[in-house]
């Protein structure tokens, strides 16, 4: 069956619902083609009632009177065949029982309570509690113009509601930063650009080095229409550029996709003097306020586009608290990490990955062709049964089915991969916004407010599908062809509105997939405005706790008390004591490295504009070569920013010493291996 439904744009909306009957009154003739490769006599059942729902949605069957979502309308239904088998193929899967349902109960929101729960995700609680928290003020000390007004619309919103509801008395802004007369506003900091990763230096001009994301990924691009390269930068936050673009630009009703992997430009990322950093190079402290900021910049982002930041309010749902399918990611990490300490990615799904990477990627029409139900039914019990106890024999599991098990698990998960929350704000990045570059701009953030579970098992995941699209002239699928097999997987989530929303933007959610494969080696890189951003946040912390503590009467009276007691030695005239950090013979511009794993532990090295972190790293390894310890060989080390304006900061290897010296003179600078 089909329906109908408008959104708040007053778009009519179309999707497929997969528990409709397979007769479908006036369609029940099927397209008469070929069955592609790779796809088994036995699915032919399949494909002939996909290829029903495939003539549904294209403009040829369509009734008088029948309308369809841009991203329907966006490419030809032959090309997004792959996606409706998929889906056909992921019911008759729950039908056969072999999936649990589970549903997600969505709450409908009170006015004002989105703004309450978003000022709470950002980290602003205070604003809501009247408490004057630290890191409240810290984080809104940092604040762009855009992000900024930002903050402000959203507690404007809070308070105007909670005054017409009169629930109590909310304090005004300005009872919160001070009187003024003037209208209450965030303060922001200026705009201007500021160095990659670390603080702006007077008189210093960042000096830039290209990366190129295609040089890490070779998605088959056509060689007789060679990609468009585009510049990013992450030296100013995304929102702020977007102010320059004209007032009167519309974005195009009716745009296309093209599935040929050519037409998506190639990027080139401005890397500064201080590196690029990803995900896994920060302390937990620092990312959870990495998450804060995103989730701001992502709304200020919106904001400028004219383009609201939808989200899901959801019921948080308790999956299973052990086993292996339909199990949390938090849960799972858990339980496994009892078994191998400090693991990121839950071990089932590692070991599906590994078993495909070794003998799947070449296998034709791998994710694609579906493997035999009642064996993946067979082997998903067996797993639950023998796993953990190291008895299951992978030998016995065929490609086919492994990559089928991988697509349950994902399914499966108490909450999507991408989250619940957050998947309204995927969608409309595509359909509301047409630059490529500006959908990657606003897919950075997202990845940026995953949890780190989730990010980590994404992470895992794309990687494997680069592996497939990089094998196409074997297993003959390119981007597409996975983008279309993986989304339906990823965004059609079990829950009383699934297959109704999610279910209609076929063509969008494939896209969104390409778009994460292709560019992944970009979204797994922090932002450097937004490390920026956290070091002021740590310094404005640090800065408050210290005010705090020299106003503290009860500590200036036992400091004042301790004073007297203690006996002064004799100092000439006009000597003056330096705090412990400044009394220190080191002079400026050359650090103490420590190495704990090296059998020299520490040595101090004089910088230069031109020393980077491998130079460090590579003089370490000539001191130690043949005194280093056993457990040392073999893993990559790497120089670690420590304490100062920063929790925890591997470095670039590219990194300039200098410069990071600068930005954090008060860092401890270690040299041990990177977490992986």
């Amino acid at each position: 069956m089909t329906m109908e439904m408008k959104d708040s744009g007053s778009v009519v909306l179309t999707a497929y619902h997969p528990h409709s009957p397979a007769r479908i009154p006036g369609m029940e003739q099927s397209f008469v083609q070929d069955i592609p490769p790779g796809h088994s006599p036995s699915s032919r059942k399949s494909l002939s009632r996909c290829r029903r729902i495939n003539r549904m949605l294209s403009n040829e069957s369509a009734p008088p009177g029948f309308c369809r979502s841009n991203s329907q309308a966006s490419t030809d239904s032959t090309s997004m065949e792959d996606f409706w088998c998929e889906v056909e193929s992921i019911k008759e899967s729950r039908e056969g029982g072999s999936e649990e349902a589970m549903l997600l109960e969505f709450k409908p929101a009170d006015e004002g309570e989105l703004e309450a729960e978003w000022l709470q995700d950002v980290g602003l609680s205070t604003l809501i509690s009247g408490a004057e928290e630290e890191d409240g003020q810290a984080l809104l000390s940092t604040l762009t113009r855009t992000q900024a007004a930002a903050v402000q619309k959203r507690y404007n919103t809070y308070t105007q509601t909670l005054r017409k509801k009169n629930k109590h008395t909310v304090r005004d802004v300005r009872d919160i930063f001070g009187a003024s007369d003037s209208p209450p506003t965030f303060e922001a900091v200026p705009v201007s650009p500021v160095s990659s990763n670390g603080i702006q230096l007077p008189g210093q001009k960042p000096v830039w080095k290209s990366v190129s994301s295609k040089s890490c990924l070779d998605c088959g691009t056509d060689k007789g229409s060679p990609s468009i390269t585009e510049e990013l930068s992450y030296d100013v936050s995304f929102s702020e550029s977007i102010t320059v673009l004209p007032k009167t630009q519309e974005w195009p009703k009716n745009q296309r996709f093209k599935k040929e992997d050519s037409a998506l430009p190639k990027f080139i990322i401005r890397k500064s003097r201080f590196g690029l950093t990803e995900v896994g190079d920060l302390s937990p402290e620092d990312m959870k306020k990495i998450r804060y900021l995103s989730l701001i910049e992502l709304t200020a982002f919106y904001d400028a586009l004219g383009v609201e930041l939808k989200r899901n309010r959801v019921e948080r749902v308790r999956g299973r608290e052990n086993g292996l399918f339909g199990v949390p990611l938090t849960v799972l990490l858990e339980n496994d990490q009892k078994k191998v300490p400090g693991i990121k990615v839950p071990l089932i799904f590692q070991k599906l990955l590994l078993k495909l990477e070794e003998t799947g990627l070449e296998t034709e029409g791998i994710l694609r062709v579906p493997g035999s139900a009642s064996r993946v039914k067979n082997l998903h019990q067996e797993l639950e049964a023998k796993f953990y106890e190291d008895t299951f024999d992978w030998d016995q599991v065929r490609n086919n089915d492994a990559a089928g098990l991988l697509k349950m698990f994902i399914r499966e998960l108490p909450s999507p991969l991408f989250t619940v929350e957050y998947l309204p704000a995927f969608i409309t990045l595509v359909e509301k916004i047409s630059k490529i570059k500006l959908q990657l701009q606003a897919l950075h953030l997202l990845i940026m407010l995953m949890p780190e579970a989730n990010r980590d098992t994404a992470k895992a995941f794309l990687q494997f599908l680069k592996k497939v699209v990089a094998n196409e002239g074997k297993n003959k699928m390119n981007l597409w062809n996975v983008s279309m097999i993986v989304a339906p997987n990823l965004f059609i989530y079990k829950g009383k509105r699934a297959n109704q929303q999610e279910m209609q933007a076929a063509a969008t959610t494939a896209h969104i997939v390409r778009l994460l494969i292709r560019y992944q080696d970009i979204l797994w890189t922090v932002p450097s405005f937004l490390i920026s951003q956290v070091r002021k946040m740590n310094e404005a912390a640090m800065n408050n706790s210290k005010r705090q503590l020299m106003f503290d009467k009860g500590v200036r009276k036992l400091l004042r008390r301790k004073t007297m007691e203690r006996e002064r030695p004799e100092r000439p005239e006009g000597a003056v004591t330096f705090p412990p950090y400044l009394q220190s013979d080191i002079p400026e511009g050359v650090i103490r490295v420590y190495a704990p794993l090296h059998s020299k532990v520490s040595m101090a090295i004089q910088l230069n504009s031109q020393t980077k972190a491998k130079d460090i790293l590579s003089r370490f390894h000539c001191e130690n070569s043949r005194g280093s310890s056993q457990n040392m060989r073999g893993q990559i080390q790497s120089l670690h920013e420590i304490g100062g304006n920063i929790g925890q900061h591997c470095l670039d290897p590219d990194a300039f010493m200098l410069d990071v010296y600068r930005a954090n003179p008060q860092a401890e600078w270690v040299i041990k291996p990177k977490a992986s």
